[in-house]
């Protein structure tokens, strides 16, 4: 195996010293805790005890795979050392856990138990930095974990003793975490998943377990079935998906001759694609960089959402608990230490960035719908955080933005289901590929059609039925110039796979109502009886039944759909037309299992966050038909030159009507009249009638 990491050879000559003085202090830890003289209060030696035999259980995989024994187990081996390392944090091992912030604050006391658990929480990314033979990383993080010992060698200690100790190891390396973790995004020399994936023996499934992410049946059997396809069937599967990146630059007219490298996030046991569509990207002039989900807390982006490769999480809960780990030593200073060192990486890399062409994306659907535990010990940001992360966000966004602007740099995002989605797996996966090649030409023409009724328009009015309260007013802006202009973009098979809505940003004025879904699932969290209250474009209340109480129901969604802000406007108003991958949903009784990037298609759909055209207002696009699209800004985004830090929200989450809960769309003139594009869930507009075919 050829596995590079850029600055292993440098990281080993600068840190193996300090690394090895930290691992002896470990291995002595590991004997003192169990006697009666250790200076250690009691109730933390178990945990100290646990803790360092984990860090050198870390050690032995860096060993083996630094002299190359690891490549030499057989698969069983390998087996049993990943289910080893992640055995702590499994549902059926998590109620005894340190990594548990109740387990841990029941045993060591609120506030100690608290700060070690994320000291816990954070020493398990050592995991993939052994993997990735980071040295650095990992001396860092066992000299953390020496230091807090040492600190509880004092009985006087304070809780606000190691939270400093947190902090600081937080704050004092970001200069290289974060310069590191920029890089990793824009620079293909960090080439550690890039060159398992080119190089490794994809048939033996070995080679999963050489990145170090815990690896679930979803994984194995994902990698066994495309194994079973053959290399055109392959080849076709990753040419769908770098057209449609390709086809993102050509329909925003941006000059992809300029860029050289593409970031691709997937999740593992789709290596098989993934290599085909290194070689097409590179026919393209692009170079590929894969980087890894964040597992250090600098990195977390505080909504428990994985941007990078990764595989099944070993347990959603753990995930959850841990989503807001950085309330525990947030602060303005802290945030500000982390935009001054983004600026720097960015400055440092400005010219990579330039180059830089955008994401192209694989999601998974099919996973067990997760349904979270609240718990109280779990960190939560105050009131006077929310701020301070909202501000972040919204800067280092505008920050991103400065080297990397919206307007020259596309995406590509499509989804393939996982073998947990059941015994019809191997049918489902063979649907999802048709549902993402379907026709363009016809849904071009379908689609042409229902936006010139739409552009007809003064408002949209939507309900619902079967039990869908929905009841919602669209506000459309009005058109100066209609023969050559148009509020809605015409959606193929491009940057957004598959093909099948059109869309647009509402007026937010005069856009009000209730939106309802009696169930639905939203970045993998489950909403029963999810209501919406609209007016100007805005929600002003909401509300769910997921818990016996409104207070869980409003903290849940506060935290999971509007990411702790106050309020959130109506970004998108869209129409789905792919009645196709409704009915595959229906037929197989997965409609609830599938991604937002598909459910969005099967039914119109309102986003709530930012539009579509987040940083990209400016960028002039054009539907087929030469109509240029309009619509790309509301009152929010319009402050982007005079209040930038008030323009963007940095999310924006995609709530779909389906089908079956849907009653009418009717469009609303100015003069009065108006025309029904939809009606009891069937299209009844002239022209559409053909997507009715598969419902």
């Amino acid at each position: 195996m050829n596995i590079i990491y850029p600055n292993a050879e440098t990281e080993r000559e600068q840190y193996q010293e300090r690394y090895d003085l930290s691992l002896e202090r470990i291995r002595y830890i590991l004997e003192e805790t169990t006697q009666n003289d250790c200076l250690i209060p009691e109730k933390y030696r178990g945990y100290f005890h646990s803790v360092a035999d984990f860090l050198l259980q870390t050690d032995a995989v860096l060993q083996q795979v630094q002299d190359g024994s690891l490549y030499q187990l057989p698969l069983k081996e390998l087996q049993t050392m990943n289910h080893s390392l992640y055995e702590d944090i499994l549902p059926e091992n998590y109620d005894a856990s340190y990594a548990n912030p109740s387990y841990a604050v029941s045993l060591l006391g609120t506030d100690m138990g608290a700060f070690l658990c994320l000291l816990y929480t954070e020493l398990r990314g050592n995991i993939v930095y052994a993997f990735e033979q980071r040295l650095f990383y990992l001396t860092i993080s066992l000299e953390l974990f020496i230091e807090i010992y040492n600190l509880l060698e004092d009985p006087l200690c304070k809780p606000e003793e190691i939270k400093s100790a947190i902090y600081y190891y937080v704050s004092d390396y970001a200069d290289v975490t974060i310069a590191d973790r920029t890089a990793s995004t824009l620079d293909p020399s960090y080439a550690f998943a890039v060159s398992i994936i080119q190089t490794a023996d994809l048939t033996d499934l070995r080679y999963l377990y050489y990145f170090g992410e815990y690896i679930s049946d979803n994984e194995l059997e994902t990698a066994r079935h495309l194994n079973e396809l053959t290399s055109d069937q392959l080849e076709d599967m990753a040419a769908t998906y770098t057209r449609g990146y390709q086809k993102g630059f050509e329909l925003y007219q941006i000059d992809l001759s300029k860029k050289s490298c593409v970031n691709i996030r997937y999740r593992l046991g789709f290596e098989q694609i993934i290599r085909k569509a290194i070689v097409q990207f590179q026919e393209m002039g692009l170079q590929t960089a894969i980087y890894r989900s964040a597992v250090s807390l600098i990195h977390k982006n505080g909504k428990g959402i994985k941007v990078g490769y990764s595989s099944t999480s070993p347990n959603q809960q753990y995930d959850y608990d841990h989503r807001m780990d950085d309330a525990l030593i947030l602060d303005k200073a802290l945030t500000d230490r982390k935009l001054a060192q983004q600026r720097h990486a960015y400055e440092t890399q400005k010219e990579l960035a330039s180059r830089y062409a955008g994401p192209a994306v694989i999601e998974v659907f099919g996973e067990t719908p997760f349904t979270p535990v609240f718990k109280p010990d779990a960190p939560e940001y105050n009131e006077k955080q929310q701020k301070i992360r909202r501000e972040y966000q919204s800067a280092s966004s505008l920050l991103s933005n400065e080297y990397i602007p919206g307007e020259e740099v596309s995406f590509t995002i499509i989804a393939y289901p996982l073998p947990e989605i059941g015994e019809n797996y191997a049918a489902i996966f063979d649907e999802t590929v048709r549902v993402n090649t379907l026709d363009t030409t016809q849904y071009e023409e379908i689609q042409t059609k229902i936006i010139a009724a739409l552009d007809h328009g003064d408002y949209v009015s939507i309900t619902g039925r079967n039990g869908n309260r929905t009841n919602l007013k669209v506000a459309l802006p009005p058109l100066e110039k209609p023969d050559c202009q148009t509020n809605f973009e015409n959606c193929l098979a491009d940057v957004n796979i598959p093909l099948g809505e059109v869309f647009t940003s509402p007026q937010l004025s005069g856009t009000c109502g209730t939106l309802h879904i009696t169930q639905v699932y939203l970045n993998e969290l489950k909403y029963i009886d999810l209501s919406l209250e609209i007016k100007d474009g805005v929600i002003t209340n909401y509300s769910c039944k997921n818990f016996p109480s409104s207070e869980e129901n409003k903290k849940y969604i506060e935290q999971n759909l509007l990411y702790n802000h106050p309020t959130l406007p109506m970004g998108e108003f869209a129409i789905g037309t792919n009645t196709t991958a409704y009915a595959m949903g229906q037929r197989y009784q997965i409609s609830h299992l599938l991604p937002i990037l598909i459910a969005e298609k099967t039914g119109p759909h309102f986003a709530f966050g930012d539009t579509c055209f987040s940083h990209e207002e400016e960028l002039k696009t054009y539907n087929p038909d030469g109509k240029q699209m309009m619509a790309k800004e509301n009152a929010f985004s319009a402050l982007r030159h005079t209040q930038p830090e008030k323009a963007y929200f940095n999310c924006h989450t995609d709530i779909t009507i389906p089908y079956h809960e849907l009653g009418d769309i009717i469009v609303h003139h100015p003069d009065g009249n108006s025309e029904i594009i939809i009606e009891n869930g069937r299209f009844v507009l002239p022209g559409t009638e053909a997507l009715n075919a598969p419902l």
